[in-house]
């Protein structure tokens, strides 16, 4: 929902995420009392069964035999969803495991540090372009379609939405105000990526500090009022990706309600 007006580019994000995560694993060792109790019996990776087409792998099953390994494969399931989270799911993982293997080993890099982030952002850039014409002929598909459907408006924007509930204040908030809201947020296909309504807590933000779908839409609706957004892209988060489920060129759905304009 945010603009993200003042967001660094994706690679630095992504460096910053990561940093953290292993910062947050460190702090949660200093002050955590007592190790968790190992578990009665080790825990295997679970195998695809094997089909007459297929055949069985030739590799025994991992099995976590101590704190390390436990420690091992935790890492590298919140390093692995992280990176999944930033457009990073299609990666050649051999070449990761050896880049890896040379910073730990201080072995010499294939790359030189300074191409590094050139290469990181070069590759999410092609990335995040195939998604998001994927995403946008999708949405453009869905707004032609919900444009027909009686009651919905859309403005000169491109925002299409429809009034659920008229407020019986007459009060519109403006650019400058502050407002405290309860929203529903899903994808086109009814996934939900975020909602206020579902943590049972309202959110109060600038108008002028979300996207821009969100900003013409709350200064048409008066206090009290209640109505479904139909955002495209270039009136949400365009070609980027916001999060793990909101792919770049998502049209988004939202369902808005102004509880008050905050003084």
């Amino acid at each position: 929902m945010n603009s993200n007006k003042n967001t660094n580019n994706s690679m630095n994000k992504f460096a910053l995420a990561t940093i953290s995560l292993l910062m947050g694993f460190s702090v949660m060792a200093q002050t955590t009392k007592k190790p968790a109790a190992p578990a009665s019996k080790p825990v295997s990776a679970t195998k695809k069964p094997t089909t007459s087409s297929q055949k069985p792998s030739t590799q025994p099953p991992l099995v976590i035999k101590n704190a390390t390994d436990s420690a091992s494969y935790a890492l590298g399931v919140r390093i692995a969803q992280n990176m999944k989270a930033q457009g990073f799911d299609k990666l050649n993982m051999a070449v990761f495991e050896k880049a890896m293997n040379d910073v730990l080993q201080n072995k010499p890099l294939l790359i030189i540090d300074n191409a590094l982030d050139q290469c990181i952002g070069e590759y999410q850039q092609k990335a995040s372009s195939a998604k998001s014409a994927v995403a946008k002929a999708e949405g453009k598909k869905f707004l032609a379609e919900n444009a027909r459907r009686k009651g919905v408006v859309i403005t000169n924007s491109g925002l299409q939405y429809e009034i659920i509930k008229a407020g019986t204040d007459t009060v519109k908030p403006k650019l400058t105000d502050r407002v405290k809201c309860h929203y529903h947020g899903t994808l086109i296909n009814g996934t939900v990526f975020d909602s206020s309504v579902d943590r049972g807590e309202p959110i109060s933000f600038d108008v002028n500090g979300v996207i821009a779908g969100w900003t013409e839409a709350l200064q048409l609706m008066t206090v009290g009022s209640k109505w479904k957004l139909y955002i495209p892209s270039e009136l949400a988060y365009g070609d980027r990706q916001a999060g793990a489920s909101i792919a770049p060129g998502s049209t988004l759905i939202f369902e808005v309600e102004i509880l008050a304009i905050e003084k």
